[in-house]
């Protein structure tokens, strides 16, 4: 399961701002999640709740920003939108897809005290 791994790095994150920004608590943290990144959302919501204990963090919400998987069909030359690799272009047909988005996790937003 690396979302464990990935909430640990989340944590992380958070720590090194706490220092930077001043900040004691986080309240909410949201997630900007892509739909071709390969993270479980259930997985995740439960592994931050783990990760979390005990630390700035404790109790916070993890609110999760779904983003849309794209690609370049390089037979219609058009960004077009995507459900999970290897699919087809849903234009033309082409299975010549170079993916361009939805790939990503980046934390979008801290709500802190």
């Amino acid at each position: 399961m690396h979302e464990m791994s990935l909430c640990e790095g989340i944590l992380q994150v958070l720590e090194a701002e706490s220092k930077t920004q001043s900040f004691k608590r986080v309240k909410t943290v949201t997630l900007e999640i892509g739909e071709l990144s390969s993270i479980e959302v259930e997985a995740m919501i439960f592994s931050y709740d783990v990760v979390t204990r005990n630390t700035l963090a404790d109790g916070s919400k993890l609110c999760i920003v779904n983003t849309t998987g794209t690609a370049w069909c390089m037979k219609c030359s058009k960004e077009v939108n995507i459900k999970k690799r290897f699919d087809e272009c849903p234009d033309c047909g082409s299975y010549q897809l170079q993916v361009t988005g939805g790939e990503e996790m980046k934390i979008k937003e801290l709500e802190v005290e």
